[in-house]
């Protein structure tokens, strides 16, 4: 039978065992929905009650732009040596283990394309604890420490056409003109995009897009 999104809430809740906080990762290139499904899964097993799942970007570890200007990396923004992975890594491991208080998390802020250390909060309550990112799978560098720390990983797979549509929308939605939108979206983002796809083979589940809910459709 097809997946289905009540089969993944299914899924996300049966990583929780033993009352441990578990911690679910969702990959997939940029413009593939993990956001706005990291999203929908958490509001779903949290309904109306207090925190049990909790969302936790992996672009919170962006380097700031002065640093990728200090680094000359500024022109390939969002390619897996702008990030800080091993800090990510360090809070991944902490999340899993520190259950006792509330956890702060960098978030990141569209408008100003910057990190915001402590904006997001993980509360003692959070059983689950759902992150997601391009770059969960990647096996160099720091990014190797990710994966360990997490109990599954799910990637978010769409028609690259969509793909690329939504993320040129999203590049003109936060500022960009067509056409440095589109020059961008397939230059820097489908460097990143095909290192994220080589990864494919390394997730526990690909969600095709049928799993996914009419939400996701406009991804952010």
């Amino acid at each position: 039978m097809p997946l289905t999104f009540d089969d993944l809430l299914a899924r996300a809740r049966g990583l929780v065992r033993d009352g441990r906080r578990a911690v679910l990762g969702i990959a997939g290139g940029p413009g593939a929905g993990k956001t706005t499904l990291a999203e929908q899964v958490v509001r779903a097993l949290n309904g109306d009650g207090p925190p049990w799942a909790a969302h936790v970007p992996m672009d919170g570890f962006h380097l700031a732009d002065a640093e990728l200007d200090r680094l000359g990396r500024r022109d390939r923004k969002g390619a897996p040596d702008t990030f800080d992975a091993a800090g990510y890594a360090a809070l991944l491991r902490r999340l899993r283990e520190d259950t006792e208080e509330v956890v702060y998390a960098p978030g990141f802020e569209r408008v100003l394309e910057q990190p915001l250390a402590g904006a997001v909060p993980v509360a003692p309550t959070a059983r689950l604890v759902v992150t997601e990112g391009n770059y969960l799978l990647l096996a160099e560098g720091s990014w190797a420490r990710v994966r360990p720390c997490l109990d599954e990983v799910w990637f978010c797979e769409i028609a690259e056409d969509e793909r690329i549509r939504r993320l040129v929308a999203r590049h003109e939605e936060f500022g960009k003109d067509h056409d440095s939108a589109v020059a961008w979206v397939l230059g820097t983002d489908q460097r990143n995009a095909g290192l994220v796809a080589a990864t494919r083979g390394r997730a526990d589940l690909v969600v095709p897009p049928a799993a996914l809910p009419a939400a996701v459709l406009p991804e952010r």
